[in-house]
């Protein structure tokens, strides 16, 4: 699709990859529907480049129909969304708050899926190039001890992409994920502990966000970022004997 001149929703935008997308796609001459809780930031943002700036919380179910509407209302058609808004936790499951699994769903899950069929009524009837990406996670496909939820998460949120994707083959609406291994970003920060594993190495959030705006310049599918990382999930469908104890030796 044309990015220039395209309506682009982005969640998550206050900060890490949401931010970066929001920067690359306002470079690129988009005009950007800037989602997040955090006002703070989202001021901040808007001081930086020329975003629509929305303050909300997508565990309401609400929001996504106030995301879309006011979308429509300041720019009268929307061209994508990039689903990025995400929460983690690690522990072990035994343990992990009833509360924390809810909420983890909630952001991970329901959000973009809420937001995806809030705007694909639009998407539909303008009859024009639209595209659907969702950030998911390399821990969707190759799970990670103490990550459960968080990689149930990203693993039904891949599969809801596939299936959409096939739901929306005679339309011009393009589904696509995007799956980032570690990136450097107050996701770890915010989330009960922090990264300490020595490899994979946290990449920098621009580096996702060009990938993103690549599926939506190309149409593709999907993208792992960094790409060599696709090596570990054919490893692990293809050679479990040997990719278990790499992982956990690596790990």
């Amino acid at each position: 699709m044309q990015l220039s001149g395209a309506v682009v929703i982005v969640t998550g935008a206050a900060s890490g990859i949401g931010r970066a997308t929001a920067v690359a796609l306002a470079a690129r001459g988009s005009l950007v529907v800037a989602v997040d809780r955090d006002g703070e930031s989202l001021a901040d943002l808007s001081a930086q480049v020329d975003v629509l700036a929305l303050e909300v919380d997508v565990r309401d179910p609400s929001h996504a129909d106030h995301v879309v509407q006011s979308a429509l209302s300041a720019h009268r058609q929307i061209d994508a969304i990039v689903a990025n808004v995400g929460i983690g936790y690690v522990g072990d499951f035994a343990t992990m708050p009833v509360e924390a699994i809810s909420v983890l769903l909630e952001v991970n899950l329901r959000a973009p899926m809420l937001l995806a069929r809030a705007a694909l009524p639009q998407l539909l009837d303008q009859g024009t190039p639209g595209a659907l990406v969702f950030t998911t996670s390399i821990a969707g496909t190759v799970p990670v001890p103490t990550e459960a939820v968080y990689s149930l998460s990203k693993t039904a949120l891949e599969s809801f992409a596939d299936s959409l994707r096939e739901e929306l083959r005679d339309s011009s609406i393009v589904v696509s994920t995007v799956r980032p291994g570690v990136v450097r970003t107050a996701f770890h920060e915010r989330r009960n502990t922090p990264y300490e594993r020595r490899f994979p190495r946290p990449i920098a959030p621009a580096q996702i966000a060009r990938a993103i705006l690549d599926v939506l310049d190309s149409g593709a599918e999907r993208r792992t970022v960094p790409r060599w990382l696709d090596l570990a999930a054919r490893a692990r469908r293809w050679l479990p004997w040997l990719y278990r104890p790499l992982a956990r030796r690596l790990g």
